[in-house]
């Protein structure tokens, strides 16, 4: 009787489950392949517009480029782990404490040098702070009674510079040191006082105030740019003692942002040590879009760009043909004849040697006109 009544009910189940939408989906997808149940509707795009073929073949060829960044970066560490087997590198950084080198001792742990004597730092600390007062008033300046809002910022930082003030005495500095950075800091503070004053100021107040205080400017720029000089020299000296001979074949490179290509000081102190002919093949200037990089960041571009030397040699036979980008030659060309169906005259840079050591900077004095340094513009 049990038996029986087991079948009946599986019997009655299956004539409800044949009978319900669900399955009637179902049945109805798997004896018409072109239809999905209406449940698969959230994954599946079932417009019933398939896409076109050349849609297709654009995105199968394409993926052969992102297949590549996998190989790309696996082959990078395998570069890397052997060219540090078998090459010295110094990598010099920009930083707030006035630079980072590293030595890359072929097979051995990196080795950092310290950082610049601390009155680098407390020049520049000075030196900004007369900018960032500036900074902080200028967009007032059309109007500054109107409009208040730099009032309390400008009492907190006036704060900071009476702490500072009163610090003066005890930081580590030489006597005519301490006193140029104490005259800065006067200034700063009786502008300050007087734009709290008179809870106001003008643009004439502003730039009086700038022009006033440029001279002690110019010679915390001196103070700063010596120590750092003379630091980044003795760590250089000593790194170039210990590596003996192997000195000629070490690479070494440094960043840059936009406004430090010019007057790089890292870059220009390594050119001192590896000479004009090292510039481009075994010493390298990287720019950055940030004053600071990172040691990792700089290790990967760097090799990226001797691996692609071998791989130039290998396919063009030109060691150094990779430093250039492959599609401007071509670029180059296309914008000359885009220009010429124009009737205009292409401006494009001279050509120059693949390998040449041309310094990385705007070097031609003909190129412009104007002051060439700071002592040649004239007084306003």
């Amino acid at each position: 009787m049990d038996m029986q009544n087991s079948i009946l009910s599986f019997i009655i189940c299956s004539i409800i489950m044949l009978s319900s939408p669900a399955y009637a989906a179902v049945d109805q997808a798997s004896t018409n392949p072109g239809t999905i149940p209406s449940f698969m509707n959230i994954i599946v795009l079932n417009d019933g517009v398939p896409p076109a073929q050349s849609q297709i073949a654009f995105d199968n060829i394409y993926a052969l480029n992102d297949g590549m960044f996998p190989i790309y970066d696996k082959s990078l560490a395998i570069y890397k782990e052997h060219f540090l087997k078998r090459h010295n590198l110094i990598m010099g950084l920009f930083s707030g404490a006035g630079g980072h080198f590293i030595l890359y001792r072929k097979g051995q742990p990196p080795l950092e040098a310290e950082s610049p004597p601390a009155v680098y730092r407390m020049a520049k600390a000075v030196g900004h702070t007369a900018m960032a007062t500036y900074d902080l008033l200028a967009p007032y300046s059309a109007n500054a009674k109107a409009d208040l809002s730099w009032l309390g910022e400008l009492k907190a930082y006036r704060t900071r510079v009476q702490t500072a003030l009163e610090s003066l005495d005890a930081a580590d500095l030489k006597k005519e040191d301490r006193e140029l950075l104490r005259s800065t800091l006067q200034q700063i503070k009786v502008f300050m006082d007087k734009c709290v004053q008179n809870n106001s100021f003008t643009y004439d107040d502003l730039q009086s105030y700038a022009r006033g205080i440029q001279p002690d400017l110019a010679k915390l720029i001196t103070l700063a740019s010596s120590t750092q000089v003379a630091h980044w020299y003795k760590v250089l000296d000593q790194w170039k003692q210990m590596l003996g001979s192997d000195w000629n074949n070490t690479y070494a490179l440094s960043n840059s942002i936009y406004v430090a290509r010019q007057n790089n000081i890292l870059f220009s102190i390594l050119v001192q040590f590896m000479g004009e002919k090292a510039i481009n093949d075994r010493l390298i200037m990287l720019e950055t879009t940030d004053f600071t990089a990172t040691p990792d960041v700089m290790m990967d571009a760097f090799m990226r760009i001797i691996s692609d030397r071998a791989l130039g040699k290998v396919f063009f036979n030109d060691y150094r043909l990779m430093d250039f980008e492959l599609l401007g030659g071509g670029g180059r060309k296309a914008i000359e004849a885009e220009a010429a169906k124009r009737g205009l005259k292409a401006v494009l840079p001279p050509m120059v040697p693949y390998n040449s050591t041309e310094w990385p900077w705007k070097i031609n004095p003909a190129s412009g006109t104007g002051p060439t340094k700071m002592e040649d513009v004239p007084p306003a």
